[in-house]
């Protein structure tokens, strides 16, 4: 039985490239503890530093006869694991961009949406209160505000005085400002 602590890492790096899962293991348990100790230096999370580790480790078993002989696998190892802390990070400043942008269109689709809804409450308050007006005035101010018709041509539609069109509208105006308050300016 071959005994793999007194090995060196070249040759347990030898002996991983060929597919030996006890010099995998060696390797794992040599190296492990100081890799964790100082990945948890610089990300100061050990649950991301277990992550880091774990996928250093499966790739390093995946990609085995891809390994260079080295005989400083520590250094080789740092610089893995160096590599994959630069793309978790990478990773995340994405991934913040991304949920930001999402939170961006939803507080913005939410604000449009709030607006929509605001605006047509409005506009059903005031076309309530354009329809408590009498009969008469609401007539006149609704061929004023909706149809876009000048005084003399109300007058004429409806067979009344310039005057009292416009008298008609002033009164309606008053009204409306009364009950509608700040939300007269909308109308």
């Amino acid at each position: 039985m071959l005994e793999y602590k007194i090995l060196s890492d070249r040759e347990l790096t030898s002996l991983l490239r060929v597919g030996d899962r006890h010099a995998y293991t060696e390797i794992y348990n040599r190296h492990k503890n100081l890799l964790q100790n100082h990945l948890y230096k610089k990300l100061g999370d050990l649950e991301l530093v277990k992550d880091v580790l774990q996928d250093l480790f499966v790739k390093l078993w995946d990609h085995k006869s891809e390994m260079p002989l080295t005989d400083n696998l520590p250094g080789y190892l740092f610089c893995a694991a160096r590599n994959r802390v630069f793309n978790h990070l990478a990773h995340q400043q994405v991934a913040s961009k991304y949920l930001s942008s999402i939170q961006n269109f939803i507080n913005e689709d939410n604000y449009i949406t709030d607006l929509v809804i605001r605006e047509k409450e409005f506009a059903q308050i005031i076309r309530q209160e354009i329809e408590a007006l009498p009969a008469k005035m609401r007539e006149v101010f609704v061929l004023s505000r909706e149809r876009h018709l000048s005084h003399e041509d109300i007058a004429k539609h409806l067979n009344l005085s310039p005057q009292t069109v416009s008298k008609q509208i002033s009164n309606a105006l008053k009204i409306l400002r009364v009950r509608l308050g700040v939300l007269f300016y909308f109308l």
